[in-house]
């Protein structure tokens, strides 16, 4: 296992790969982010550079503000369900820029987006934990090679984050598995 300090090697390849999956997550919870405030488009354009990237695009300045972007849409909306559905799609523009560091943070960049997607759902729901099962059982069974390799990389997901932590940790080990 390595040590926290370690580099680990990424290709772009595999940044490509995980950011496409990242905003295939945080699109689950777009609508969700998009009833509440309508007019944001921020989680959208956010999710879509992401995309952009995934498909070939360049990792540019562009792609990074989009995900900083999202992150104050998070921080400005009052919905909590709409401040996850955001926070899904800030997850998803940044894992473009994920650090080629052995370092467990790192894993909340690769699950962040299925994490507060499925987090959204559930607050939306009135906290039944049933309705985030299908985002996570979709992230579990969608996870493109580059997602298990690059956490067979990393130390496992770091203890804490409340729900959308144990999200993380629950998807992490089963992807490990």
């Amino acid at each position: 296992m390595p040590t926290e300090s370690d580099k680990i090697e990424l290709s772009e390849n595999e940044l490509r790969e995980i950011a496409g999956y990242a905003a295939d997550c945080a699109r689950r919870a777009l609508s969700i982010f998009e009833q509440s405030l309508p007019a944001d488009t921020r989680a959208r354009d956010a999710i879509d550079a992401a995309h952009a990237f995934a498909g070939g695009g360049r990792r540019t300045a562009a792609l990074r503000q989009s995900a900083w972007a999202a992150f104050r849409a998070a921080r400005e909306a009052t919905p909590p369900a709409a401040v996850d559905a955001a926070r899904a799609a800030s997850h998803a523009a940044g894992a473009a820029y994920l650090h080629p560091l052995a370092n467990a943070h790192q894993v909340k960049h690769i699950l962040g987006a299925a994490a507060h997607a499925a987090r959204a759902e559930e607050l939306v729901s009135g906290e039944d934990p049933r309705a985030s099962e299908g985002t996570l059982e979709w992230a579990r069974h969608h996870a493109p090679p580059a997602v298990t390799a690059v956490l067979g990389r990393l130390p496992a997901a770091p203890p804490g984050g409340g729900r959308v932590g144990e999200f993380i940790r629950d998807l992490d080990a089963s992807l490990r598995a």
